[in-house]
């Protein structure tokens, strides 16, 4: 991360909050819902349990990314919060499939619940979790952050839920309510956990960024005076918000300092327009036999050029 360490600073602090109120939600909610025989609470508990380690992932994380790059790790620790939201996303996968196994089961062998207990917990649930949701709202371009802020706002929701539930329960006296809650509940974990698990995988898997089309990129870059050809080229992510680009250029033969220009072109509108600022880029020359001191044959220049940059992707 290119930045100050203030907002890291800020970031670290809002997650240290987040995370000492859902522990105490957490302990909180499994104890009542054991108390009032609520599944729905009792997956609420899970959740936030899930809440409690995106949070630390993140946290962690967010410590790693402010560490500097050294000899060993080139890119610094910048993978560290993608790494993080996807643990968090499989294991939040494995816990609402579980969830919802529980509930199928108690849909056949419904269990007394006590619903004023159940509401009074969630209320304090919704309080605490939309607190944290908020504070980390700011934060939420981050994809380590958001996957904690979208965890949050699905316990908002879900907890909201239970509320609306345990009243349902008091009105009608139908217990089931409460395990097709949690259904209902682990289904909304599933479905945000494989947008995330989707967006890092990509970015693990050195994916083209999801909001970059590579056609695009390679006109902009042929677009630049003097580029007679772009091929080879790779773009991925970093982290989720910092891109690196490697590409062989075909230029004409000339003076190395004229390249200058054309390489000074080709960064200003990788910039510009796609937000690229780390680049490896290599110029090749049109036709070998007219350059100088040249002597390998064109098509054994090409493959000794691939040798190049396999560097840019170990890390």
């Amino acid at each position: 991360m290119h930045m100050v360490a203030t907002p890291n600073r800020k970031m670290q602090r809002v997650l240290q909050i987040s995370m000492a109120l859902t522990a105490t939600y957490v302990v909180a909610t499994f104890y009542f819902g054991f108390r009032a025989h609520s599944l729905a609470l009792i997956s609420e508990a899970g959740h936030n349990v899930s809440d409690l380690l995106a949070i630390l992932l993140s946290f962690v994380a967010v410590y790693f990314q402010t560490r500097p790059a050294t000899a060993e790790k080139t890119f610094g620790y910048q993978r560290a919060g993608v790494l993080a939201a996807f643990v968090n996303a499989v294991t939040l996968i494995v816990l609402s499939v579980w969830i919802a196994i529980t509930a199928i089961e108690r849909l056949s062998h419904p269990v007394a619940v006590q619903p004023g207990l159940m509401m009074m917990v969630a209320l304090a649930g919704v309080l605490m979790n939309g607190t944290v949701a908020a504070l980390l709202w700011k934060f939420s371009g981050d994809v380590n952050i958001r996957s904690v802020f979208l965890h949050m706002l699905g316990d908002t929701l879900s907890t909201a839920a239970v509320i609306a539930g345990g009243a349902g329960i008091l009105f009608t006296g139908l217990t089931w309510i409460d395990p097709a809650l949690s259904i209902l509940i682990a289904g909304m974990i599933l479905y945000s956990s494989f947008g995330i698990v989707r967006e890092t995988l990509n970015i693990l898997l050195e994916g083209t960024p999801r909001n970059l089309q590579l056609a695009n990129i390679r006109e902009a870059m042929q677009s630049v005076d003097g580029v007679l050809n772009v091929h080879d080229l790779h773009v991925w992510s970093l982290d989720s918000r910092s891109h690196a680009l490697a590409s062989h250029v075909t230029i004409a033969d000339m003076p190395m300092s004229d390249c200058g220009c054309i390489l000074e072109g080709i960064n200003k509108t990788l910039r510009n327009s796609f937000h690229i600022t780390h680049t490896t880029i290599q110029f090749e020359t049109k036709g070998c036999e007219t350059t100088h001191g040249c002597s390998a044959p064109p098509e054994l220049e090409a493959v000794g050029a691939h040798h190049h940059h396999g560097h840019s992707h170990a890390h």
